[in-house]
């Protein structure tokens, strides 16, 4: 065990003292390592991090949560004429679900309308996210009020002018005075405001409650008209836990197209999407991006691996001399062997460390200069990029130290004179 310690602290020395004698060289013999450490880690990250960032986005949902409407959130074998021909889902199909369909714990119609501008007294917020819903979706999503109430269902059934404020909006309209009772304006009407959500923080992709006012969809309804362009409806169902889904799909799909009076054989003219088939396509994609990325990086690695042979059969041309006196006072094969493998091996991880601290350095800047993304490099990541280090080493290293430890010592010694 000594032996190998001395061994590592010799090659160790070997590997800095090249570092110093020919910082060019190796220094461009190791770029390739550091650049394809440096895209293969910076590359998982991104896409770790956009995972998260996406899947944070949509937490707050069970992942049985399921949305009816006329678009697909995946690919489907349906042509695109046909589907831009769906009908989009209607309030009298929500009331059906709501009252026919068994194993519903909570369901929602939503209207997602342009942002508006709502303004309280002096003050006035512009791009406010509109979530016009009925009032089981204070159930499917979980909400957390900071002050006040949600609307009720006789509320939500008479369209009543009210509203629940994001802690951003509400901010920005009252400051600290209590909006609580409040009568602020929005499409060109006043509404008495009745609750404000928790803080929730913004995200990448929107998603946050903060910047949103949540009104009933009877409202919204009976101002804009349910064939308004700017509207597009979906029903959203949270069925209850412990049921197969699969079974309550086919039971919703079977109940529509009672509904619709759809017959044997004519195709579904609606989606049932599964939230955890939006999360696995999310999977899939950024799957996709892995490989691209191990792809592009791999050509980087390949090329520093070559960079470290070049630099390890170099070094064993320059110290052939001291090769042959190591042999000739007894020193074995293996331990030539492994005095050149550590040194290749060090050399490697040295390059792959830069690498590894040039995606810190650009995790920390792209955290501190974007208020709503967190680049997260993972221990994982970091261990990874340690471990591809020392094999580019060990097989950029081999064959240069085979070589070395199969030296004859006095040619070794008369080649190094």
């Amino acid at each position: 065990m000594l032996m190998y310690l001395r061994l590592f602290k010799e090659s160790f020395s070997f590997a800095i003292s090249a570092l110093k004698n020919n910082v060019l060289r190796t220094f461009l013999s190791l770029l390739g390592v550091t650049i394809g450490i440096f895209s293969i880690i910076a590359v998982l990250a991104a896409v770790d991090s956009l995972k998260n960032e996406i899947k944070g986005t949509v937490s707050s949902l069970d992942n049985s949560t399921i949305y009816i409407m006329r678009f697909s959130f995946g690919p489907t074998t349906i042509p695109q004429w046909k589907r831009e021909q769906f009908p989009d889902v209607t309030y009298e199909e929500y009331q059906f679900i709501e009252s026919k369909i068994p194993d519903v714990e909570a369901v929602s119609y939503t209207l997602n309308v342009n942002p508006e501008t709502i303004k309280y007294d002096g003050a006035s917020v512009e791009n406010v996210e509109i979530a016009a819903v009925t009032s089981g979706y204070y159930n499917i999503e979980s909400l957390e009020l900071e002050k006040g109430r949600f609307f009720n269902e006789a509320e939500s059934n008479s369209g009543s002018p009210v509203v629940v404020l994001g802690d951003e909006i509400a901010s920005s309209l009252f400051g600290n005075f209590d909006p609580i009772g409040k009568e602020v304006r929005l499409y060109g009407r006043k509404f008495t405001v009745i609750g404000v959500l928790k803080k929730q923080g913004s995200g990448l992709f929107g998603g946050s409650k903060d910047t949103a006012a949540i009104l009933p969809v009877n409202f919204v309804r009976r101002l804009l008209g349910d064939n308004n362009k700017r509207a597009f409806p979906a029903i959203v169902v949270k069925p209850k836990s412990g049921i197969d889904l699969s079974e309550f799909n086919a039971v919703i799909s079977q109940g529509l197209r009672n509904f619709r009076g759809l017959k044997a054989g004519e195709i579904n003219n609606f989606f049932v999407n599964e939230l955890q088939g939006f999360t696995d396509l999310i999977d899939n994609i950024t799957g996709q991006l892995n490989l691209m990325g191990w792809i592009i990086s791999g050509f980087s690695l390949l090329v520093g691996g070559f960079g470290i042979a070049n630099i390890m059969f170099v070094s064993v041309k320059e110290r052939t001399n001291l090769i042959g006196i190591q042999k000739s006072l007894g020193a074995k094969n293996r331990f030539i062997l492994f005095q050149f493998l550590f040194e290749a091996v060090i050399l490697a991880v040295i390059g792959g460390l830069v690498g590894l601290f040039l995606v810190w350095v650009v995790s920390i800047v792209l955290t501190n200069f974007s208020d709503s993304f967190e680049f997260v490099l993972s221990f994982s990541n970091m261990l990874l990029g340690f471990i591809l280090s020392t094999i580019i080493g060990l097989v950029s290293g081999v064959i240069p130290a085979l070589s070395a430890s199969k030296l004859d010592p006095v040619e070794a010694i008369r080649t190094g004179m």
